[in-house]
């Protein structure tokens, strides 16, 4: 047991160590006043490795899964509600860098499926993250 226990404990400080972590938000610009509360109501974490990273948002009381291909150029996203697919939005992106660790990052993303009236109005955001 102690072996299983020192393993596991290993391979996840190697994980760790060589992580590439980042706590991602968008700003949510609909409001007349800005406020804290635009940032953190949409605040997430994910994990790099590779071109790729997956993590989840925080989405009102319950949490999105999202997933992210980095490219030379920007990034393809997805989303989705962690209970079901039929929330799925795709979307693309670019990352802005504006110092050491930190991003600024425009995307348009659009739902996958159709709503009931038979359209799929897609969405422009302003995302930031920071990336450990």
């Amino acid at each position: 047991m102690k072996k299983v226990f020192l393993t596991t404990a290993l391979a996840f400080a190697t994980v760790i160590a060589s992580a590439q972590f980042m706590v991602v938000t968008t700003v949510d610009m609909s409001g007349n006043e800005w406020e804290v509360s635009q940032l953190k109501d949409n605040l997430g974490m994910g994990y790099s490795f590779d071109k790729v990273t997956v993590g989840l948002v925080k989405n009102g009381e319950d949490y999105d899964l999202f997933g992210r291909y980095n490219m030379k150029e920007g990034y393809l996203s997805m989303q989705t509600a962690t209970d079901t697919t039929a929330n799925m939005t795709v979307g693309v992106g670019y990352s802005f860098s504006l110092g050491k660790s930190f991003y600024v990052e425009p995307n348009y993303s659009i739902p996958v499926k159709e709503d009931d009236n038979g359209e799929r109005n897609g969405e422009f955001k302003v995302g930031v993250a920071y990336r450990f």
